[in-house]
């Protein structure tokens, strides 16, 4: 690997300049002048694209923390898919509900470049660095509805929670530097091997204090009581972008470290994530069918696909190593797309309301009465992202399912593979009720629809359509994915 190049570090930087420029924009911007500040995050992200592809196949490294490696890249492939639709959908919110247009672009671009950090940095320090650079900008995003009760409550818990899993993950960094002396996730995993013969109390700590880290950030059960409540408190847009955003990074985060530099010890923590992607595709599917708000029922179905997600990176052999990959591109179209269905109907709701309420959502699911009848496109994107989710053939979400339990029998954890088939048939019922309220429901007063924006509606038909491309032509990704993640072994 080529060090010594700051090339590594040219996406996240391109990504860090547009949330400067964001900030200086909102800065020079008048009171009550409209400016195009997310245009800003999308010529950043467009750079980061176009350096990530430039980089793809040089493995690059820069000050000997960062990896530019094709599984780096890959991940920051999908973390500027999930950076470009989820501005193009932030739109309609950031109009209706006038929030500072600078400073909501500019934390999803600092938070964006903190997820890009996490999915290239090979050192536990620099991990902690991104994780937290991340977070706190989600926190605030979480809440940027300062006058709405429900908002604030739930960046509150969130901040809380994510504080308290912080202090678990730098222990557990610090536990990890007590026993190797380093903190690069290289040099972890070769002294690691050389102490893997008998395994120590100290040993068990360090992993046990990091997978509670990682756990928080992906959801698994049983650190997923933020989840609900900060999915249902934030804007749909900013929703769907840390459901989709930060599980990506983390799941990168946790495939580095515990597939690479802890590999070694793999015996003593393999059957802890097995429990743990268990009881996260049962709690997030049984918890999920009594929900009747749909952001609330998406909060659980995300906390179930991370328990599919923990499927294959506990399988981890050839077929479950790619599967991690594509199963966040796949989950992360398909749940921005559905999220970004709920922002734009938010966004239809324009009755007055009393100074200081909640505006109304719309994400109720009585809500969805009769959208067919009133919005028969959004009616049939929202029903292609919900039967991608629920992993209906010939959608991305199919596919993904079939790689995760394919790689879970091939590495004898059949009884996994039975959970999560069985827990994915269940999940039906919960995404077909919403199809059945928009298409057999009629709405008690219905009334005239407004037009869908057109950026916000571009923005959903490219991820329903990338949501049948990655179930109808899902090959070549497929071994994009295997040949990236193949990199770190």
């Amino acid at each position: 690997m080529m060090t010594g190049s700051f090339n590594a570090i040219v996406p996240m930087a391109c990504v860090t300049a547009a949330g400067l420029a964001a900030m200086v924009a909102e800065a020079f911007r008048e009171p009550g002048e409209r400016m195009p500040i997310g245009g800003l995050g999308v010529v950043g992200l467009i750079g980061a694209a176009i350096a990530t592809f430039l980089l793809w196949g040089h493995n690059t490294a820069a000050f000997g923390v960062v990896a530019a490696d094709n599984f780096g890249l890959f991940v920051t492939s999908i973390l500027i898919v999930v950076g470009l639709l989820s501005m193009a959908v932030s739109g309609p919110t950031v109009a209706r509900e006038r929030l500072p247009g600078g400073e909501y672009y500019a934390l999803m671009l600092f938070a964006l470049a903190g997820m890009i950090l996490m999915a290239t940095a090979t050192d536990l320090l620099v991990i902690f660095l991104a994780l937290e650079v991340l977070s706190l900008a989600v926190y605030v995003l979480t809440g940027i509805r300062r006058t709405s009760p429900v908002s604030t409550e739930a960046a509150f818990k969130y901040f809380l929670l994510g504080a308290f899993s912080s202090a678990f993950f730098l222990y557990g960094i610090a536990l990890t530097y007590g026993l190797t002396g380093s903190t690069r996730l290289d040099r972890i995993a070769s002294l690691m091997a050389t102490q893997s013969v008998t395994t120590t109390p100290l040993q068990l700590a360090s992993i046990a204090f990091l997978l509670v880290g990682f756990s928080f950030k992906v959801a698994a059960v049983p650190f997923h009581m933020w989840t609900p409540d900060a999915y249902q408190g934030a804007p749909p847009a900013v929703t769907g972008f840390m459901s989709t955003g930060v599980k990506a990074a983390a799941f990168a985060a946790f495939v580095r470290v515990f597939l690479f530099a802890l590999e070694p010890l793999r015996a003593e923590w393999s059957g802890v994530i097995a429990v743990l992607a268990a009881a996260t595709m049962i709690v997030g599917t049984v918890v999920g069918v009594s929900q009747s708000n749909v952001k609330r029922m998406l909060a659980y179905s995300s906390i179930g696909h991370g328990g599919y997600l923990l499927v294959a990176l506990v399988a981890a052999n050839d077929v479950g190593k790619g599967a991690v990959l594509f199963y966040l591109l796949a989950y992360a179209v398909t749940n921005l797309g559905a999220f970004g269905v709920i922002a734009v109907l938010e966004a239809d709701d324009s009755a007055p309301r009393p100074e200081g309420s909640d505006l109304r959502d719309n994400s109720e699911l009585a809500d969805y009465a009769g959208l067919w009848n009133e919005r028969p496109w959004l009616a049939t994107l929202m029903t292609i992202f919900l039967l991608s989710l629920g992993g209906f053939p010939p959608l991305a979400g199919f596919i993904a399912k079939w790689y995760v339990f394919s790689a879970a029998i091939k590495a004898g954890y059949d009884s996994l593979a039975i959970i999560g088939v069985l827990t994915s048939v269940v999940s039906v019922f919960f995404y077909l009720r919403i199809v059945v309220m928009m298409y057999m429901t009629p709405r008690e007063s219905p009334g005239a629809a407004p037009p869908t924006p057109k950026l916000a509606g571009a923005a959903l038909a490219v991820s329903a359509i990338l949501v049948f491309y990655l179930g109808i032509l899902p090959t070549r990704v497929l071994d994009w994915a295997a040949a990236s993640i193949g990199t770190l072994f």
